[in-house]
């Protein structure tokens, strides 16, 4: 499959392939699929078309990096905003094809503060990992942000990266756990912590689970276990609570950032070769290497029960790094509107009077 639909932003050379029974899979689970990539900054969307088809729809936002999810709602990091969008389609409403349309209805500018994982609380409200200040933080109506906790080794907020925050777990709306790449006071000092000064900490207890770990990412609480992507190592696994190890049930073929659960399955975003020499000389590196592999940029789901990988999607071309992946049960070909297009000043919604009488 090669090139993206009419409707969006033209995007140059994109190529996508994917396992025989791909689709299938997303038709038998119900789900449509989400990721984000700020490397070509774009939000993409992997839905079915009528005819059991994959959809591809993508829309461009700078930097776009968490999302976070949900039936009638999404939340977007950008380069220097945090992005709400609502869906603006009634229950069996259809727009083009689509059975979710995604308007970016509300931001809050906070500056490049290089957000990472984003969740929501009980009231709906944003909580975010504030990478740069190495905490985490909610949205704000007057400040850039407020911060809510940072690791106890960080002795102050500074926009200086000091331990690479960056993936955040949370179980009904509270927030339980954290990745870090390293335990850095210093700024920019997870650099040479990287290959085996990875953490993750239990942000209530406020203390460490689980160390030992290689650029560790996108930590998700599923089925009574904690999950996380061993980057480095390019493994992928769960943290024995008890023990405080973390226990691979399968190599992935990429460093991996971005992971969501559709029942039994795992679904894992990978990117490809890393440009940058800052992600250079993991173990992953000399995994890859001794099977004559590169590494693979895509979405691969995973069969928890038997760690094997059932099936995949694969991105060629101008993608090639992934950072967030979304699942959306019960959606079948969602979409969202940009802010580059004429169509966002054409999609008009009239809210209803609070008492719900007519005008």
């Amino acid at each position: 499959m090669t090139g993206m639909p009419t409707q969006n932003a033209e995007v140059p050379k994109f190529e996508i392939s994917a396992s025989r029974q791909f689709s299938s899979w997303m038709h038998e689970q119900s789900t449509s699929l989400a990721f984000t990539t700020y490397q070509a900054g774009r939000l993409f969307f992997i839905g079915l078309q009528d005819d059991g088809r994959l959809d591809i729809f993508n829309r461009k936002f700078a930097r776009c990096m968490g999302m976070h999810v949900a039936s009638d709602k999404l939340w977007l990091s950008s380069l220097y905003q945090l992005w709400r969008f609502d869906n603006a389609l009634d229950p069996g409403q259809t727009h083009q094809g689509y059975d979710r349309l995604y308007v970016p209805q509300l931001a809050y500018t906070t500056g490049d503060i290089d957000i990472h994982d984003v969740s929501v609380d009980t009231t709906g409200k944003p909580i975010f990992v504030n990478t740069l200040f190495s905490c985490l933080a909610t949205a704000s109506e007057k400040y850039s942000f407020e911060p809510l906790w940072k690791p106890p080794f960080i002795s102050r907020l500074a926009a200086e990266d000091r331990c690479h925050l960056n993936g955040l777990a949370t179980e009904n709306g509270v927030a339980k756990f954290v990745t870090a790449v390293g335990t850095s006071d210093v700024i920019d000092g997870w650099r040479d912590q990287k290959v085996g000064g990875g953490v993750v900490f239990d942000v209530v207890n406020n203390e460490k689970v689980a160390g030992d770990l290689c650029m560790p990412h996108s930590p998700r609480l599923h089925n009574d276990r904690l999950w996380i992507l061993n980057s480095g190592h390019g493994e992928f696994g769960y943290i024995d609570l008890q023990r405080g190890s973390f226990e691979p049930i399968c190599f992935v073929p990429g460093y991996g950032r971005g992971l969501n659960f559709i029942d039994k399955f795992a679904v894992i975003g990978l990117s490809g070769p890393r440009k940058n020499r800052t992600f250079s000389g993991l173990p992953l590196d000399d995994k890859l290497k001794a099977q004559n592999l590169k590494s693979r940029c895509g979405l691969f789901v995973v069969d928890l029960e038997s760690g094997d990988i059932v099936h995949w999607l694969r991105i060629d071309g101008v993608v090639d790094e992934l950072y967030d992946v979304g699942a959306l049960p019960g959606i079948t070909r969602p979409m969202a509107l940009g802010l580059e297009s004429d169509e966002i000043r054409r999609v008009l919604s009239i809210a209803p009077k609070s008492d719900g009488a007519p005008i």
